[in-house]
């Protein structure tokens, strides 16, 4: 490599130091592709996937931030509507306030927090459960005991460990289900123990119930635009993070 290459590298690298390192959680898949294929490879920007539940959530961010340590997580995906004013589609946020900030992560809270609400986000409380909240009566229950707006099923436990290594974390959700939906099938029935989905079960359930098979489709339907509206939130709000000094 020829000193003017070098010189060039360097200059690279010194300015991905200058961006704030984020690292964006997904459960699954389908949550994270459509983000992925918005924002392409950005140096400063890892997709993490880690599975879904507890169990899942809390081993792959302790394996993440034992290899690298980014500014900021943000922990991203579906949830359920608890709050009956939310449509499907509305793009949901809550910073961890727990974390003892540094004035840079005070600074970095700040231009988070305006990034998302420029971005179309609006700020809420999350519930974090350990079970698909598959009925509207289970929704508002939930509601009734949590007042809480929305479930999901990872991110409290990943702002938990964020917050031991003092690492700004947010959770930034799309609402896939409303309160006043119910989910075509019990998918708390159809997990693995390692709280994966079993196609074989899937299989059984809807040859026990065939009619489940148009609701199912129009549910997948609903995934992927509400997976596709999350990614132009989350590719929005990243692209205008101001790049924050290391």
């Amino acid at each position: 490599m020829i000193r003017g290459q070098r010189s060039e590298v360097r200059g690279q690298k010194s300015e991905v130091r200058k961006l704030l390192m984020k690292l964006v959680c997904f459960a699954v898949k389908e949550e994270a592709a459509p983000f992925q294929k918005l924002t392409g490879a950005r140096p400063e920007c890892e997709v993490l996937l880690t599975g879904m539940g507890r169990r899942n959530a809390d081993s792959a961010i302790r394996s993440a931030l034992s290899k690298s340590r980014p500014e900021l997580v943000l922990t991203c995906g579906f949830a359920g509507g608890l709050n009956p004013d939310l449509a499907g589609g509305t793009v949901l946020f809550s910073l961890d306030g727990s974390v003892a900030p540094t004035a840079s992560q005070s600074q970095s809270a700040s231009s988070l927090e305006a990034s998302l609400i420029v971005a179309g986000a609006r700020p809420c409380r999350f519930h974090c459960s350990d079970r698909v909240a598959c009925t509207a009566e289970e929704k508002r229950a939930l509601r009734k005991t949590t007042s809480a707006d929305a479930v999901e099923m990872e991110s409290q436990y990943i702002c938990a460990i964020c917050r031991e290594q003092n690492i700004l974390c947010a959770t930034v959700r799309v609402v896939l289900d409303t309160a006043a939906e119910d989910l075509p099938l019990d998918f708390n029935l159809l997990f693995t123990p390692d709280q994966k989905l079993d196609y074989g079960k899937l299989a059984t359930a809807l040859l026990k119930s065939p009619g489940k098979l148009a609701d199912l489709l129009r549910f997948q339907r609903q995934t992927q635009a509400a997976a596709a509206r999350l990614a132009q939130v989350l590719a929005r709000c990243v692209s205008e993070l101001n790049p924050q000094a290391a």
